[in-house]
Order: C-alpha cells, then structure tokens, then sequence
C-alpha cells in the first residue's frame, strides 16, 4: 500500500469569540451559527504570522456533527497577506458533543476534528500556496483551536 506523501506545512492557532457567536438558528441543514475569530498565529518552516479577523460559519447538523467553513486573512512576518478557507467536521459522540456544546473541553481521544484548506496569495513571494493541496486534524482549546495543517504530494 502507498502511503499518501506529506509535509507540515503551518501550526495554525485559533483565539474564537465564542460569547459574541452569533445564532442564525435552525435551518434546513441545521443548526447554524458564527462563531467570531478574532486572531491568533500561524507558524512554519515557510511561513509565520498573524491570523487577522475572519469567522467560521458553522452547521450543527440534525445526525450530531458540526461542519465546519472558517474564512481568515493571514498576514505573514514580512508583510505579505494570504486568503486561508477551510472546510470540515468535528465527530464526538453525543455525550460529548452535548459538553462541547456548553463550552466543556473534551479529552483528545472524544473527538475528531479535520479539515481540508485552501490557499490564496497574491503576493510572488507565496504564489507556491495557490497550487498547494492541504488538509489537516485540529485540536479544541478553550480559548479556540490549534490545527496541524500538512501539505499533500
């Protein structure tokens, strides 16, 4: 069997603003809310920096998982700004997943977070993440997530 190749690619850490999340309420598709992402850092072999403003607009689906779908700016160290979306789900069992809906942390084992990123920059000196293929696992926090994020091939 093949093993799928990859590298870390960047650390992304998440401070979320979960008292100004925002309930849209039941939907079609769920239970929708944004959650306000108000900062944190990214870092890498090949990039570092500052995560600016962004949201992640989340479905709390009637079969119990949360999907996912975080739009942010980046601003690296030297200036430049990346586009960062991606998109997942988080799996608990619903036991758990009823504490994580009140805010409980979850031991690492109760869950699983992953994603599947996307790249955009303008700038040539990172024009190499507009062709990257990227997906990673997150971890929860109380003050937001930390992701592992791996480039692919």
């Amino acid at each position: 069997m093949d093993r799928l190749a990859h590298k870390h690619l960047v650390t992304l850490t998440l401070a979320v603003d979960f008292r100004a999340m925002l309930s849209i309420g039941k939907t079609p598709a769920g239970l929708r809310r944004i959650a306000p992402v108000i900062g944190g850092q990214f870092v890498g072999e090949r990039l570092g920096g500052k995560v600016l403003p962004g949201a992640d607009w989340v479905i709390n689906r009637p079969d119990g998982v949360m999907v996912i779908d975080v739009r942010l700016a980046l601003e690296t160290a030297d200036g430049a700004l990346i586009y960062l979306t991606y998109q997942g789900r988080f799996l608990a069992e619903p036991e758990a997943m009823a504490r994580f809906g009140r805010g409980k942390l979850l031991e690492r084992s109760e869950y699983s977070l992953a994603i599947v990123a996307r790249f955009e920059c303008g700038d040539e000196r990172y024009a190499w993440l507009n062709n990257v293929v990227a997906v990673g696992t997150g971890e929860q926090t109380l003050a937001g997530p930390i992701y592992t994020i791996f480039e692919i091939g």
